[in-house]
């Protein structure tokens, strides 16, 4: 009585008839409506009596919401199996990761090698996680330097169907499922098992699809041979229902009667993923909890939460916890791999690439992203770590508020608001961590405190500027501000005159009201003749006049090329990411440091790195008016003197740093979220004292061994018996 684990399950399968056309998708949208889990097309491409089932899935994908939906290809021969890889990637796709797939019976030892070579095709065309094209030199299908993907959006598993040993055995060594009849099905159980077995493979990886008619018995496959899909062959809508209605219900309360005293029993991972596992974790005991939404290096959703918006990753595993309970339990998981490399995650925006690694663990907080409306009175939101800021901006929009944060919709909300937050309206309304107002953490013991400037003080004060060393923030309740619309400009300046220019893009902006904040932006000179600065700017008033009023000084001193300036919500000009995901790669260096003043030493000496190659993107940010108004000692962020904040990209980390060690001495602190040196002498640049030895008490009271510790990590050449813990 073999039980291989797989949740019972029913489809249909169908002809794609062409008279009528619509019959097909009819049929699939009443098997939709009657609770079937999966709807198969028979691919026939030589019947002309039958439509193209891979567009016919398409139109029926359109049509439906929830039900699976698969092609079995009949003849391999007049299907390439590159195609069917970016055929099945699309569907899934476009049916928002439904898509199935069976090869259909073949007979000849030919047509079973043949079969074995288009499994090898379709799955790597799949295979995004990959770097490369796919060249395959098979006998029957070749396959010269194949663009991978798209990207599909689950897993897609591939199933075999025939009778024939070498397909069994086939099966058993390869294929994701068998599809067979109920006279087959225990033959090739048999077949199927002895040859996983022999391949290193679990039976159970292998699904059991067994086609049925009408009438069939039915609990002897699922009790006695393991069948977890029962797939009605039929095309007449009253026998679908009545299999519906009668069949699937009768079965269902069986199954579960005869299998009341049987221990749960979970389905092997394919021994193909199981081989791209990393060393040193134990995927076996993850959470239940936690297995369902987590990825491991052989998953589709890899490729997708890999690296971040810049840098390149390789973790061997990926938590995506939904609740706080969840977040401790990752974070037990941790702690029982201290060796590993450990990131935490909101969205994987983050500059300064902390937010993965190579081998190690990663707690991806994105199902986390929520945001809540508390009090319109008080303008008091709850967001959650998980929700990017372009989303809180829509969420608050109807309600005439905005809450500064970042210049890019497209961060998450908990690596920002546990660093500083420097935004669109920082000079008017301060930085983001500012307005937090009470915080829930879960810390490394997997305590969930909540802490505020009344409850746990010491702790809110961490987690304002430092919160990456303490734990992982799992809500942020803050007070937002009512804003309208604001003046949105977008201006291209000549900056022929590098130096000239900075200094008076610097004065102009310092000598700016606060309701105007800027930020400039500078690419790798392209020419000796001109160089260009691409200024972007928000004015808090919607009055035309206003807004001129504050750009006309700057434009009377640089020469304007282009311009763009709107009246427009805050949230529209948040909403400037995409929903793709992250391709980052390689290593970026970047560096970043704090200035009161533009100086002309400053000036000069940025423009010699510009001219000279050392950085392709520098980007200064007006800082300044009410990020003073609160005390230094107010927060961890205790910079508050800086009027604007610097940050560079440069080609390589010895180039970049040539320059950049020139301008060193002229910064007045480091915005950590922009910096990838990681060396002692930064946590003083960020933290300077008592700042530093207070984080560090801080740290060994609430992180005591140090679990967070791979995003600037306070203790970072520091002993514990130096710290004077109290």
């Amino acid at each position: 009585m073999p039980y291989y684990g797989h949740r019972l399950s029913f489809g249909t399968l169908l002809d794609p008839v062409t008279d009528p056309p619509e019959r097909a998708v009819e049929l699939a949208r009443l098997s939709e409506s009657l609770g079937y889990d999966l709807v198969m097309l028979r691919d026939e491409p030589h019947r002309p009596d039958l439509l193209d089932a891979w567009t016919a899935l398409t139109w029926i994908a359109g049509q439906t919401e929830r039900v699976w939906l698969g092609a079995m290809v009949q003849r391999l021969h007049r299907r390439l199996p590159a195609v069917i890889g970016r055929q099945l990637a699309s569907l899934d796709l476009l049916s928002s990761g439904r898509a199935e797939f069976a090869f259909g019976p073949v007979e000849s030892l030919n047509e079973v090698e043949a079969l074995d070579e288009a499994i090898d095709i379709v799955r790597a065309i799949l295979d995004v996680a990959e770097l490369g094209t796919v060249t395959i030199d098979g006998r029957h299908f070749p396959v010269m330097g194949a663009q991978r993907g798209p990207l599909p959006q689950h897993t897609i598993p591939v199933w075999l169907s025939g009778s024939a040993l070498p397909v069994l055995e086939l099966a058993g060594r390869t294929a994701d499922g068998w599809i067979g009849t109920a006279a087959e099905l225990p033959l090739a159980n048999a077949v199927i098992d002895s040859a996983a077995t022999a391949s290193g493979r679990e039976p159970s990886e292998i699904s059991r699809i067994v086609t049925v008619q009408a009438g069939d018995p039915l609990l002897p496959l699922v009790i006695e041979h393991g069948a977890g899909i029962i797939l009605l062959d039929s095309n007449d809508p009253a026998v679908i229902e009545r299999f519906a209605r009668e069949a699937i219900p009768a079965l269902r309360v069986a199954v579960d009667e005869a299998r009341a005293d049987l221990p749960a029993v979970v389905p092997a991972k394919p021994a193909r993923m199981r081989a791209k596992r990393r060393e040193g974790i134990a995927y076996d005991a993850i959470p239940i909890t936690l297995q369902a939404h987590a990825v491991e290096p052989g998953d589709a959703a890899y490729a997708r939460l890999r690296s971040n918006y810049l840098r390149g990753g390789s973790p061997g595993l990926i938590l995506r916890p939904g609740t706080p309970e969840e977040v401790a339990e990752a974070i037990a998981f941790a702690r029982e791999h201290r060796e590993l490399p450990f990131s935490v995650r909101s969205r994987g925006h983050g500059i300064s690439g902390r937010s993965t690694n190579d081998g190690g663990l990663i707690v991806d907080l994105r199902l986390m992203n929520k945001v809540e409306i508390l009090d319109e009175t008080t303008r008091r939101i709850r967001v959650q770590p998980g929700a990017r800021w372009m989303d809180v901006a829509a969420a608050i929009e109807p309600y005439g508020w905005a809450l500064s944060s970042g210049d890019y919709g497209g961060v998450g909300v908990g690596g920002l608001a546990t660093a500083g937050g420097v935004g669109w309206l920082v000079r008017e309304h301060g930085l983001t961590i500012d307005h937090m107002r009470k915080a829930q953490i879960v810390l490394a013991d997997g305590s969930i405190l909540e802490t505020s400037e009344t409850e746990r003080p010491d702790l809110f004060w961490a987690i304002r500027g430092a919160g990456a060393n303490m734990g992982i923030v799992t809500s942020f309740d803050f007070e937002v501000d009512p804003i309208g619309q604001v003046g949105w400009a977008q201006l291209v300046l000549d900056a022929t005159d590098i130096a000239g220019f900075l200094q008076a893009w610097g004065s102009w902006i310092d000598n700016a009201p606060r309701d105007t904040t800027s930020f400039m932006i500078m690419g790798q000179q392209r020419s000796a003749r001109q160089m260009y600065a691409h200024v972007l700017t928000v004015i808090d008033s919607d009055d035309p006049e206003t807004i001129v009023s504050r750009l006309q000084p700057l434009a009377d001193v640089a020469r304007v090329l282009q311009q763009r300036i709107s009246i427009e919500t805050y949230a529209d000009v948040m909403a400037n990411a995409s929903d793709h995901y992250h391709q980052g790669q390689g290593d970026p260096a970047v560096r970043s440091g704090l200035l009161n003043q533009i100086t002309p030493e400053f000036a000069e000496a940025a423009s010699r790195m510009i001219q000279g190659g050392g950085s392709y993107f520098f980007q200064i940010r007006s800082m300044g008016g009410a990020v003073a108004d609160v005390p230094p000692e107010a927060t961890a962020f205790v910079n508050r003197s800086a009027k604007f904040s610097v940050v560079a990209f440069g080609p390589s980390r010895s180039r970049l740093n040539a320059y950049w060690n020139e301008m060193t001495p002229l910064f007045d602190g480091l915005y950590l979220s922009f910096e990838t040196d990681t060396s002692p002498e930064r946590l003083l640049d960020a933290f300077p004292q008592p700042a530093l030895s207070k984080l560090q008490r801080l740290k060994e009271h609430y992180d005591p061994t140090n679990l967070f510790r791979d995003n600037f990590n306070v203790l970072t050449g520091v002993r514990s018996e130096e710290l004077g813990v109290r």
